[in-house]
């Protein structure tokens, strides 16, 4: 079976819905910012063009059943903040991997912390996952700094797991199973 259609998820500030071609413009101030991409696998976007074929990859991802592309916005405002990616599904074994993306004028609020948390909610809860992978490059503080923050436990280091922009890097891989999201979360 493949990974389920989100339609969208709700927090307090926040929804997290499919990403629709009409975002490319906002996602252009995100993906757009060499800071913002300095730790992902892709360069800064420079052009539309860039963001048109990054969404053709998101929705081939979609089509292949492995993975769902979605927005982080405002619930009081339209305008698209960053980007949340649950993809790697593997059915079965009830998993999945995390990546995420913020506007840098977004950062330091708290937003992505709220996004993680509802995704993650969500994807233990009515998706039945079991697992949750992500994996972080160990300069990203703020990143792994994030996800130990949310519940997140660090499993080890992959010594030169990623090639990005023409250089090796190291690999932080954190996981987070459902019992313990969810004995966490009972407990306050």
């Amino acid at each position: 079976m493949p990974f389920p259609t989100i339609t969208h998820i709700e927090s307090r500030r926040l929804e997290l819905r499919p990403v629709e071609a009409a975002d490319l413009s906002d996602l252009m101030e995100v993906n757009g910012d060499p800071e913002v991409t300095r730790f992902l696998p892709y360069a800064a976007w420079r052009s539309p063009q860039d963001g048109e074929a990054w969404l053709a990859r998101m929705e081939a991802l979609a089509a292949t059943g492995t993975g769902r592309q979605l927005v982080v916005v405002r619930r009081s405002e339209p305008k698209v903040l960053g980007t949340m990616l649950l993809f790697r599904h593997d059915e079965g074994s009830a998993r999945v991997e995390l990546g995420y993306a913020l506007g840098r004028a977004h950062w330091r609020q708290g937003i992505m912390r709220e996004a993680i948390e509802v995704a993650c909610s969500h994807a233990f809860g009515a998706l039945g996952i079991r697992r949750i992978e992500a994996e972080v490059n160990p300069d990203n503080a703020a990143s792994c700094r994030l996800l130990a923050g949310v519940g997140f436990v660090l499993e080890g280091r992959l010594r030169k797991r990623w090639v990005a922009k023409g250089e090796a890097h190291d690999t932080n891989v954190y996981g987070c199973l459902a019992e313990e999201w969810l004995a966490r979360r009972a407990t306050g």
